[in-house]
């Protein structure tokens, strides 16, 4: 798993150098052992979305049927809304608890969870059984999923962020991102396939009368794969290293355990900071994942079929894209890369939207093109920035906290806002603009943003590829600006003896 020497020499009390025992060195059938217990989960929660978002239509006939179809659109997606609003309590709750007991416990509960409330789902009563009352029990599964949500990605993130080496730290939480694009998309294909399968052999009402019930169920299948693969990952090794601090390093803040009310206290400017950018993301995310499918169908008159075809041939490529985009941040630094995907929003978008509404199967494809590039840079830093900005210690809390509270109020309900804008204003591009505004504020988080690629996380020690990079970072440890052994948890030094 990690590789952390004892150190027998004298060094004189106080000293802070950096010396090649305090570094992690990783072990790498560890982190792809991490990476996919870790992933899969994500996978998971994706698939969820996926599949809801392009069920919003039919779900709407299944669930609200006597209402008028453009009402009953609304609350269909407030039911997607709805998880989202619930996802800071999870965070809140599970948050502080995975800094406490460990990452590694609470994403085993958060899997188990978020599998037995998606198969639910599945076996819910329509309104022909129900009446109006049939939402209630969609509402209440729902919000069981954003609970467990709330501590599942930012979890993981915490998780695969602290097991990944320093320099290459944007490319491994990418690859969680990869995972989630890919479940979105697996989502919308079991869609696809289920909807093209059914209305070919049991006519066009066949969705409707409990084909829809297939994708939710399928999850019961995903959910004993995830469980089985998230039992076999061990625990974060920032995280055990953590856990051993002497009295002197328990008295700094950086390295004590904080709840909520204490992150607030200690690290207000990274929350805010963390707060513009996941909200950026999510608006820019969730238009693509979750807005495009309806606003298709109903602005531009696309088929779900055509729809989820599209969006599946996109996400793919996002998840291709993803580990490309997260290595350059690596390389470039977090801020060129959040400042491109902002500034990439702001001029594309609306001619993005031009082109979708010719209808065409060109202009769809390079439409969602256009709102992909800009979104999957967002996307490909997200998970290590979070975990860069907040020491070790409270790292969980703060993660779930800011990850949950900003994807939940400009994230989660882009679907339900975007679709009030257009029907309010009349005008086809507001959902651009809205997501145009939160890219705006990105741009200024962005440029207060301290830079934290390739830095040791804070409250940590250097996680390195081989005991030889350790060699090298100790070398030229007083010439390299992205060392501060200030925020490290470096073992104790023995004292030397005056007398000798």
């Amino acid at each position: 798993m990690s590789d952390r020497r004892n150190d027998h020499s004298a060094e004189p009390e106080g000293a802070r150098n950096l010396r090649e025992e305090d570094c992690i060195v990783l072990d790498k059938p560890a982190l792809v052992r991490a990476q996919v217990g870790a992933g899969v989960g994500n996978f998971m929660e994706w698939y969820d979305v996926g599949v809801y978002g392009y069920l919003a239509v039919t779900l709407t006939q299944v669930f609200t049927a006597g209402m008028d179809p453009t009402l009953g659109l609304l609350v269909t997606l407030f039911g997607f809304a709805v998880s989202f609003l619930v996802r800071p309590l999870g965070g809140i709750i599970l948050g502080p608890l995975g800094d406490k007991i460990g990452r590694r416990k609470v994403m085993f509960f958060t899997i188990a969870l978020m599998a037995v409330a998606t198969t639910l789902i599945g076996l819910l009563p329509s309104s022909g059984t129900l009446g109006a009352w049939a939402v209630v029990p969609l509402y209440l599964l729902r919000m069981v999923q954003g609970f467990s949500t709330g501590g599942e990605y930012s979890g993981a993130a915490t998780y695969i962020a602290e097991f990944a080496p320093d320099k290459n730290r944007g490319f491994w939480t990418s690859l969680l991102n990869s995972g989630s694009q890919l479940g979105f998309a697996a989502g919308a294909g079991v869609v696809a396939a289920t909807s093209g399968i059914a209305t070919q052999f049991w006519g066009p009402d066949a969705m409707v009368n409990g084909g829809w019930r297939i994708p939710f169920l399928v999850a019961f299948f995903l959910g004993i794969i995830a469980i089985a693969l998230r039992s076999r990952v061990s625990e974060s090794p920032s995280f055990e290293a953590a856990q051993q601090k002497t009295v002197e390093q328990a008295a700094n803040p950086m390295f004590v355990r904080h709840n909520l009310p204490g992150v607030f206290k200690h690290y207000w400017p990274q929350v805010l900071i963390g707060i513009a950018l996941i909200g950026a993301d999510g608006a820019s995310s969730y238009t693509l994942t979750s807005y495009m499918p309806t606003y298709l169908e109903t602005q531009v008159g696309i088929a779900t079929f055509h729809t989820a075809l599209a969006t599946v041939v996109i996400l793919v490529l996002q998840a291709a894209l993803l580990p490309v985009f997260g290595r350059m941040s690596d390389r470039l630094g977090r801020k060129p890369v959040y400042l491109a995907a902002a500034i990439g929003n702001l001029i594309l978008l609306v001619p993005a939207f031009a082109l979708m509404n010719l209808g065409t199967t060109w202009s769809l494809y390079v439409a969602l093109m256009l709102v992909m590039i800009p979104g999957t840079l967002f996307l490909c830093m997200n998970a290590a920035v979070m975990a860069e900005l907040y020491p070790t210690a409270s790292r969980y809390c703060a993660v779930g906290f800011v990850q949950n509270i900003a994807t939940s109020l400009f994230g989660g309900t882009v679907p339900l806002v975007s679709q009030l804008l257009v029907q309010v204003t009349g005008n086809s591009y507001a959902p651009a603009f809205y997501v145009m505004f939160f890219s705006a504020i990105a741009v200024v988080a962005a440029l207060f943003m301290r830079e934290t690629a390739a830095r040791p996380l804070r409250g940590s020690v250097p996680v390195v590829s081989s005991r030889e990079e350790a060699r090298e970072l100790v070398a030229g440890q007083d010439a390299d600006e992205r060392l501060d052994t200030s925020t490290m948890l470096l073992a104790p030094r023995p004292k030397v003896d005056d007398r000798a």
